[in-house]
């Protein structure tokens, strides 16, 4: 398992994840190993391992598969061969379309077969039941011939459908779906027809699709909201910017630099305040170039103040 992520409220932590089992498989009729999001619930205790082989541990919490993917998904269906670069909706779920409360729920991306054989990245979403623990057709954990299958109560949707666009599937830029603080927004990278990455917001069910940036130039990094669900922060036109999520409009707040490298892809985030936005970029120095963590000041105003102009 890898990336490993908390849940809003710190009890649940998320991660992806592929099956060892099946990876070294030699079995006939065997399921395939295929990268999948699980999550683990340390307030549930481990589950308790034989000692037979060294690596084997029981670890501190309970942990199981919450998406499903097939061997060979249906062309034109919902069906996903790849789920990864997950995201807790809301630091506190989600405000479904009948006014309940989804409690726990996940972003992620999924990757389905067109109605012509190729693969599309699509967004999906899982909901997750209260009691992750109770089995539902197949077995939690697995079987030396198919895969860990989710809890009982577990609800995977697909939430874009991109086929049919002009630059179908989701942004080549690698990134992670991230939601609004409230849940009330996924964003997402995915091209427009110009073929430039744009940020892209969604409702947690499916409602509401918009496309929130209408930049001349990609955005070209993952990306973070801040605290106050006000900002994104990630790079475009090799500087880090801010996009005011109830404008679109996106402003630089590093300038062009020419002693050092544009702005790396991998993160551009905020502190807990939303004061300060922590990046990474190449230096040279004498022994060779490495990547230095710097920090540029928030550009739009904090939530309460009228945006900067």
């Amino acid at each position: 398992s890898h990336v490993h992520v908390f849940s809003g409220d710190g009890q649940w932590i998320s991660f992806t994840y592929e099956y060892h089992v099946l990876a070294a498989s030699e079995k006939a009729g065997a399921q395939q190993n295929q990268r999948n999001v699980g999550v683990a619930v340390p307030s549930l205790g481990p589950v308790s391992v034989p000692k037979s082989h060294p690596r084997n541990h029981s670890g501190v919490a309970f942990s199981v598969i919450v998406t499903t993917t097939r061997d060979a998904p249906v062309r034109g269906s919902d069906e996903i061969n790849r789920a990864y670069s997950d995201a807790w909706v809301g630091e506190d779920g989600y405000i479904r379309s009948d006014g309940s409360k989804q409690e726990r729920a996940l972003a992620f991306i999924g990757d389905v077969v067109d109605k012509h054989g190729e693969t599309v990245s699509e967004l999906f979403i899982v909901d997750l039941p209260e009691d992750p623990t109770v089995a539902g057709e197949h077995p939690l954990c697995g079987t030396k011939t198919t895969r860990p299958a989710a809890p009982r109560g577990v609800v995977q949707r697909r939430l874009t459908h991109t086929t049919s666009r002009k630059h179908p599937g989701l942004g080549a830029v690698r990134h992670w779906p991230r939601s609004s603080p409230d849940g009330k927004k996924i964003a997402f990278l995915m091209r427009d027809d110009a073929g430039n990455e744009q940020l892209w917001t969604i409702g947690p069910s499916g409602e509401d699709l918009q496309q929130l940036t209408q930049n001349d130039c990609a955005i070209t990094s993952a990306f973070s909201w801040r605290s106050d669900g006000r900002a994104i922060a990630c790079v475009a036109g090799g500087r880090v910017c801010e996009v005011d999520v109830s404008t679109g409009v996106t402003t630089p707040v590093t300038p062009i630099r020419s002693d050092a490298g544009v702005p790396r892809p991998e993160a551009v985030v905020y502190s807990p305040d939303g004061s300060l936005i922590a990046y990474a970029r190449s230096m040279d120095s004498d022994s060779g170039s490495f990547s230095q963590v710097f920090v540029a000041e928030s550009g739009l105003a904090a939530k309460g103040s009228r945006p900067s102009s």
